[in-house]
């Protein structure tokens, strides 16, 4: 990743609660873990050593158990709370370190933050409410009325602005706490559970308004939840912290394939992968099977009981039966009438598709080429792993 792509990068971050974090820093020095700490000290490691960076434009999720220091990282982007030990930086800028006046100020201006509870005023008009942040920050009244009336209407709230909070159903509470943090054009939009309060319906309602905005926007957005489903929902990658440490960054795919660890593999127990996955991701290539149109009958080795035939650039052109002795047969299944299988198909429309075909299912780039083969088998491990 370049460094412009980066809008928040977070370097070899710890977070010690308790009177003395020096001491504690120098035990983690010399090798001592959380629990032996915390026995010996009776300090908190509430981070250790975390380092990643956030990409411009992306939906970055942390995932983790209660206690795992997912909250207490959120505290530290915004700087709540003071790093131990480690460096911040956002948008190239190094954070840690800031005067007061000068963190206020990166937090009216680069940050939103929407909360679990959605923190209204119940005295306060939703125009107000969502005017807030801006008052604060010295804004004129016709210019933050204008900018918060925009925001409202970027949540679907456009119309409401005279109701106030009692009168909206959780699900536009949280709007418009969402509309308080967007009317900052913040650079970077801080979640923290922010949907976890909601009921079901209504939550995966938000959850689509989020993906929505960041796509129409471009919005970089730091989600904390807890919620797997929700995580690979909206995440374009997922970090996932246990204990205090980030034990795995990845796409929602990169940690279904290749969990790290069996915390990791517990997150995804019971979640239906093929939902997901993609055919591209489970999908193998095996140049034995290919043949090209060259004018004659193309030979196989013997074991290959199919060809995949491709044209000159690489298109696939039909499905060759080989005989037992290993020559090409004049029987081809015709793949036209099918619905073809692409690499970004999901696994779970692939399903059907590979039951009744009697040959693996090739698989395609959206130009035609024929990128690898699915076979039943294929298919069964990866779904029975997950």
């Amino acid at each position: 990743m370049s460094h412009a792509d980066e809008i928040l990068s977070v370097k070899n971050i710890f977070k010690v609660f308790g009177p003395n974090p020096d001491l504690a820093m120098e035990m983690l020095r010399k090798g001592a873990d959380k629990n032996e700490i915390f026995s010996k000290t009776g300090h908190v490691v509430g981070v250790f050593d975390a380092s990643f960076s956030v990409k411009r434009g992306e939906i970055f999720v942390i995932m983790g158990l209660s206690g795992s220091g997912k909250s207490t990282m959120v505290r530290l982007f915004n700087r709540l709370i003071e790093p131990t030990s480690g460096s911040i930086h956002l948008n190239g800028r190094e954070i840690t370190g800031l005067s007061d006046k000068a963190l206020l100020d990166v937090r009216r201006k680069e940050m939103g933050m929407v909360f679990q509870s959605f923190a209204l005023m119940p005295h306060m008009s939703v125009l107000q409410n969502t005017a807030f942040g801006l008052e604060i920050a010295g804004v004129g009244e016709q210019e933050r009325n204008s900018r918060a009336r925009e925001a409202l209407s970027q949540v679907g709230l456009a119309g409401h602005e005279h109701s106030y909070p009692h009168q909206l159903s959780g699900g536009m509470q949280q709007r418009v706490g969402l509309a308080r943090a967007l009317a900052n054009d913040p650079t970077i939009l801080l979640m923290d559970e922010a949907f976890s309060a909601l009921d079901p319906l209504i939550r995966s309602e938000m959850q689509g308004e989020l993906i929505r905005l960041q796509a129409e926007q471009q919005r970089t957005i730091i989600f904390i939840s807890h919620d797997i489903e929700e995580a690979i929902r909206i995440g374009h990658r997922i970090a996932i912290m246990e204990g205090g440490r980030v034990v795995q960054i990845g796409t929602p795919q990169e940690l279904i394939n290749q969990p790290a660890n069996d915390y990791v593999r517990t997150f995804f127990k019971g979640f239906d992968s093929s939902r997901i996955l993609k055919a591209g991701d489970v999908a193998e290539f095996d140049p034995l099977v290919v043949c090209r149109v060259n004018g004659k009958a193309p030979s196989f080795q013997a074991g290959v009981p199919f060809g995949y035939l491709v044209d000159d650039h690489g298109h696939l052109l039909g499905v060759v039966d080989t005989d037992p002795s290993g020559a090409a047969t004049t029987d081809r299944y015709s793949l036209h009438e099918r619905r073809p299988v692409y690499l970004d198909t999901p696994l779970h429309e692939v399903l059907d598709i590979a039951a009744t075909l009697p040959y693996p299912v090739p698989v395609l780039d959206r130009d035609g080429a024929f990128k690898g083969t699915l076979s039943k088998n294929q298919l069964l491990q990866t779904l029975s792993r997950h």
